[in-house]
């Protein structure tokens, strides 16, 4: 037994050095106190998405990284990543899809015979040849099919033939679409009455993230209609939708074109803010560990006496959090021997935005990054508790329970999540990380009566409490930085997270 508590001791040693102990001092309840109150004053706004107040949460979160000595880690020498988000509104009546075949031709107007299920306008319309893919489809069927850059005709078997993806069809459709597709047309055997009832939902206006990535076009057109293009050609849906085996059948004497418009009504940048400590360690520094939160709230709601949304726990104690943490490690002699992350990111409240954007546009190497410490939700509830989500999913949960129980002085309990039906492992920032297969653990303190109010203000804030959490996940940050294996996934936790989410299945 003495032999196994001095292995499980040893990793520690670290983190009693007089640096690093001293370090940890830097986070006092004051400062936590202090900067909370600067994000979460009335002049932010409530800092949504985009906004003149988040702007200015950015910019002053960028200055305390600078203060610190932190190098710039965002685009073009500066701490800023920026992302462009789009209000836009699909115009169905200047749009079309139209197949040919020979002297024959099917125009489908987007007002009576297609609908826009997916996707966003081109400048130039979308056309080529067509490959059709039916009868019983599987995802194996459409793994072995040359689909990318094609625009597929979809025509399965169904139980329910009035089903725009029907029974059976949805893990195929789902491979076809991340397969690399220009253009998916899923064909409907609905009636001109029934499929009226689907239109309105296309030209609803819509706001996107521009993500720079590739994504297919997703078209429901009415059979009927594109029939006279389609007979041509030799193409018989009803016989399709009855066969009992994948068809996939490229179809050269038939040309679809789509021309699709829309109307932009505004276009907008929003921020994340990203600071860099370089590592001691000339391998290890390569490495990185990340500690991110969300420096967005939901703004302003009108016709109360009080309308701005100050956010105060949510999330200007995680955003406060990583600022803390940056300065605490960036001291002399703090220094993990890994590299160090801190992010914070905008439009989490309007689903996960800002993180999705970085995991996707990662302004370092995303598979050198070890672990992910999230943080929202810190400064309320408990105050002797946090949960911090996802401990059983990699070996990072083992990692903070040795870290937690060499640091009685904090008083401080990390917990297992409280809430899995409420899902909350996939409705913050780290989930964009641990799509990608990055480990996580999200400490959260749960949601209170104040959560989304006006209520939420610095006043309740427990910011010794806060200050506790910060300095376990400070301890817990040197040693993911310090130690000399990088965390691993829990295999069954990689394939139900990650595999999952690599097949769009999440």
């Amino acid at each position: 037994m003495l032999a196994l508590g001095a292995a499980l001791v040893a990793p520690l040693a670290a983190q009693t050095a007089p640096s690093v102990t001293s370090a940890a001092g830097t986070i006092t309840p004051a400062d936590v106190q202090h900067r909370i109150g600067i994000i979460a004053d009335d002049s932010m706004l409530g800092r949504d998405t985009p906004s003149r107040g988040l702007d200015e949460t950015a910019a002053w979160v960028a200055g305390e990284f600078r203060r610190f000595g932190l190098a710039p880690g965002g685009d073009r020498g500066t701490f800023f990543q920026r992302y462009s988000i789009t209000r836009r509104r699909f115009e169905p009546a200047r749009s079309a899809l139209t197949f040919r075949a020979g002297g024959h031709e099917a125009r489908l107007a987007f007002t009576a015979d297609a609908r826009l299920v997916q996707g966003d306008a081109r400048a130039e319309p979308l056309t080529g040849g067509v490959l059709l893919v039916g009868g019983r489809l599987t995802a194996d069927a459409v793994a072995r099919a040359s689909v990318r850059g094609r625009i597929v005709l979809v025509v399965p078997n169904a139980a329910s033939a009035a089903a725009a993806t029907p029974a059976g069809a949805e893990d195929a459709i789902r491979a076809l679409y991340l397969a690399g597709p220009r253009a998916i047309v899923l064909l409907s055997v609905l009636d001109p009455t029934a499929f009226a009832v689907r239109l309105p939902s296309q030209a609803s206006e819509r706001t996107t993230v521009d993500l720079g990535l590739p994504r297919p076009v997703v078209v429901e057109a009415r059979e009927d209609a594109a029939a006279p293009a389609l007979s041509a050609v030799g193409v018989h849906p009803a016989a399709l939708r009855a066969a009992t085996t994948a068809v996939v059948r490229d179809l050269p004497a038939l040309t679809a074109r789509l021309d699709l418009a829309e109307t932009i009504l505004s276009s907008r940048m929003a921020p994340n803010t990203i600071g860099v400590l370089e590592g001691t360690d000339p391998v290890l520094k390569h490495q990185y560990v990340l500690f991110s939160a969300h420096m967005d709230h939901i703004g302003i709601t009108p016709g109360q006496p009080d309308s701005i949304n100050n956010g105060a726990d949510d999330d200007a104690s995680g955003t406060v959090g990583v600022v803390e943490l940056a300065e605490a490690m960036s001291r002399r002699g703090a220094r993990p021997r890994r590299s160090t992350v801190f992010l914070t990111v905008s439009g989490e409240e309007k689903g996960l935005w800002g993180s999705r954007y970085f995991s996707e546009h990662p302004t370092v190497p995303l598979d050198s990054v070890v672990a992910d410490l999230n943080m929202d939700m810190i400064g309320r509830n408990w105050a002797d508790t946090i949960v911090a989500i996802g401990k059983e999913h990699s070996d990072l949960g083992a990692t903070l329970e040795r870290v937690n129980a060499a640091h009685p002085e904090l008083r401080m309990h990390a917990i297992d999540d409280r809430w899995p039906a409420e899902r909350f492992y996939f409705r913050s920032d780290h989930y964009n990380f641990a799509r990608k297969g990055v480990p996580i653990l999200f400490f959260f303190n749960g949601v209170h009566e104040d959560y989304h109010r006006v209520t939420d203000s610095v006043d309740k804030i427990n910011a010794e409490k806060e200050s506790r959490i910060l300095k376990l996940v400070y301890y817990l940050g040197q040693e993911i930085g310090n130690g000399a294996e990088r965390p691993k996934w829990r295999e069954q936790s990689y394939k139900e997270i990650v595999e999952k989410a690599a097949t769009g299945a999440e």
